[in-house]
């Protein structure tokens, strides 16, 4: 590709829900600008963007990608996302990296969920913002009362800067030109509102267009990109995918109107523990600053590191520094992304999204510079929706539990939304995502990718085991076997300690009525029995055991006898002592669409949460509440996915611990009795 100068770049993130037609609209503007002779399709799997496997299958985004068009000096960089909520943090990824956010909206369907949330966050993360309706040509679509539903719900900066004409099957300019018809509104009037919205960020403009002055648009550049960078101006345009209507004037506005890295507002990025805001200097001179938004991980290709540069220029024997760290690396393959073509290139200056192969130290969110003085560098963190969705899983041959860690790994490097947890205490791994379909992904991605089978099943929860009054408990242990025998007898009470106070052990033994050498044996074993329970084979807690009393033997009291007789007596006290298990309880806050509040508090009190309060937001969300038991979370999500249309979001913390209910304490004991090997 011919090289190109970083003011001839434009960064555009093509976002919207899922169905609105991203990919589609891609295709078709690379058919315009002569980069395919023909637009791919969804249904046989030739689309640029869709290119894994797993997207053909499913026929929709699964990630992130990019595709790039030089038109008329002009150097566009396209990020096609995913729509779908499962992988909404590759859509949040990528807005990162492009100065402007096209939201798209399907002209049919109208404004969804997604829609929403994407304005919010690219609003939130200083985006230039623009708006496509897609489908314009779509049967049935009211274009007329969509456009006054986005002015409703965004804001009466959203603005027409074409609308379409002759039935869907073109559009007519309205920020360049002031008159035509159209097949909803005055191309006089949109001209009108648009130029007035324009000019009201610029003084000078503002009063030589209040004097009547008739102001060229052309003169108005650098004020429309002031607009923009202030969310003053959000311009809407119209296009259909199918049949390349709109198109052509869509990557005129990308080419004359969107801002290049230079116009766009600067990334957030802080320097040292302070967080003192640094400003990138975006000249190709200078050192290197560049920021890791992507990491793709191949079996046979390696790991493909995809960065945005914001400062100095990256060429193959650049060494570079991954964050703090002391060692360099060395650019040796740099590639500009084509789908899934990777192309070599010479160099990448600022404001280029380009990539570098088979590094296995860059990952995701990394800073990438070439001069010690940037070590502490970094961007505002991104607020990635908290993965909740969990399954245990499993290598289902044995002998893949490494070949599994590494994989899954892997997967983890690639999705910031995607998190590997290996749980100690209860020695299994889980794997946590947005959603259902998010966990199916990864894990069909696991086998494809990698050959790895796994089982899955719910994680367990931590339940744990305490006494509810004081008690006492007394064990003998002797054997005789012929030759040495083994003698030691404990006397010992128990008493609750306070939730969360752990576990507490002394010893108020007078006399030498058991040595004080063998005290240590008799805790050994009351630790023992906490780890293993003594109900249901969960950890005990928030007890104090005290040994008072006891017998030995001058020849047959080893610390075996004692460990045995410790661990008796203390099953024996907890047994009198009101045995109770408790379960974790979390702080719940679940965030809905206004009209899916009474279906999902509803489903909560089912699940023995307690309603501590609701907030209404704006936009028609409310959150709520709750303090709700851990465990009766395992298919909330999938509930929460099926009443809210998939737009419901949920974030939870550890509160505390709290008693069971007696029934399911009942059950609890009862599947722990039917374990095969269990005394």
């Amino acid at each position: 590709m011919a090289e190109h100068e970083t003011s001839a770049i434009r960064n555009v993130a093509l976002l919207g829900h899922s169905g609105s037609g991203k990919t589609s609209l891609l295709e078709a503007l690379l058919v315009k600008a002569g980069v395919l002779g023909e637009p791919g399709s969804l249904e046989r799997g030739t689309t640029l963007s869709d290119f894994d496997p797993l997207e053909k299958a499913y026929q929709h985004s699964l990630n992130a990608s990019i595709a790039s068009l030089s038109l008329e000096g002009t150097h566009v960089n396209f990020i096609d996302t995913p729509g779908d909520p499962d992988f909404r943090g590759q859509a949040l990824a990528a807005m990162s990296a492009a100065e402007t956010s096209a939201i798209v909206i399907n002209a049919a369907a109208g404004i969804e969920m997604s829609t929403r949330r994407l304005m919010r966050r690219a609003r939130q993360r200083k985006r230039c913002r623009m708006i496509v309706i897609n489908r314009m040509d779509a049967e049935g679509a009211d274009l007329e009362q969509l456009v006054r539903d986005i002015r409703k719900q965004f804001g009466d900066e959203c603005l027409p800067i074409n609308l379409p004409t002759d039935n869907g099957a073109s559009v007519r300019d309205c920020f360049f030109k002031h008159d035509g018809e159209t097949d909803i509104f005055s191309v006089g009037d949109a001209h009108t509102e648009i130029v007035d919205q324009v000019v009201e960020v610029d003084e000078g403009l503002m009063s030589s267009y209040l004097d009547g002055e008739e102001i060229d648009p052309q003169a108005l550049h650098d004020a429309f990109e002031k607009a923009l960078r202030e969310g003053h101006l959000v311009p809407i345009c119209f296009t259909s995918a199918q049949t390349g209507a709109g198109c052509g004037e869509f990557l005129r506005i990308c080419r004359h109107l969107l801002p290049s890295p230079l116009e766009g507002n600067p990334p957030p990025f802080r320097k040292g523990p302070d967080g003192e805001r640094v400003t990138a200097s975006l000249e190709p001179d200078d050192h290197v600053l560049a920021h890791v938004f992507k990491i793709t991980n191949d079996p046979y290709a390696g790991k493909l590191s995809i960065f945005r540069v914001y400062q100095g220029t990256i060429r193959p024997d650049t060494q570079l520094y991954v964050g703090d760290g002391r060692k360099p690396i060395k650019a040796a393959h740099l590639y500009r992304i084509q789908g899934k073509e990777h192309i070599e290139i010479d160099q990448a200056l600022p404001g280029d999204i380009c990539a570098l192969g088979k590094v296995d130290e860059v990952h995701y969110d990394a800073i990438l510079h070439d001069n010690h003085e940037e070590d502490h560098y970094y961007l505002k963190p991104i607020d990635f929706p908290q993965p909740m969705f969990g399954l245990a899983v499993q290598a289902t041959a044995r002998g893949d539990e490494q070949k599994l860690a590494s994989s899954l790994a892997r997967l983890a490097e690639e999705d910031p939304c995607f998190v590997v947890e290996h749980n100690q205490e209860l020695n299994e791994t889980v794997v946590r995502g947005l959603g259902e379909m998010h966990l199916r992904v990864m894990l069909e991605r696991l086998k494809q990718r990698y050959n790895v089978d796994v089982e899955t099943r719910n994680p367990r929860v931590a339940y744990r085991e305490t006494i509810t009054r004081p008690a006492e408990g007394h064990y003998r242990h002797k054997k005789q076997s012929g030759g040495a025998g083994q003698f030691g007898e404990v006397f010992m009470r128990v008493r609750p300690l306070g939730r969360g106070e752990g576990f507490k052990f002394s010893s108020e033994v007078v006399g030498g009525a058991i040595p004080s050498n063998l005290i240590p044996a008799v805790e050994k074993g009351v630790r023992q029995l906490l780890e293993e329970g003594a109900i249901a084979g969960y950890p005990l807690q928030d007890i104090e055991a005290i040994v008072y009393d006891g017998k030995h033997h001058p020849v047959d009291s080893k610390e075996v006898a004692f460990v045995i007789a410790g661990r008796k007596a203390f099953l024996d006290a907890v047994a009198n002592a009101g045995p109770q298990i408790l379960e974790p309880m979390v702080e719940l806050e679940v965030t809905v669409p206004d009209s899916a509040m009474g279906d999902v508090t509803g489903s909560l009190a089912s699940k023995r949460a307690r309603i501590q309060g609701t907030e209404s937001l704006r936009s028609g969300l409310t959150t709520i509440s709750v303090a709700i038991p851990l465990s009766a979370l395992a298919e909330f999500p999938t509930e929460l996915k099926s009443l809210t249309g998939g737009e419901g979001r949920y974030t939870m913390s550890f509160s505390h611990y709290e008693a069971v209910p007696s029934n399911e304490q009942a059950e609890l004991i009862k599947a722990h009795e039917a374990k095969p090997g269990d005394d």
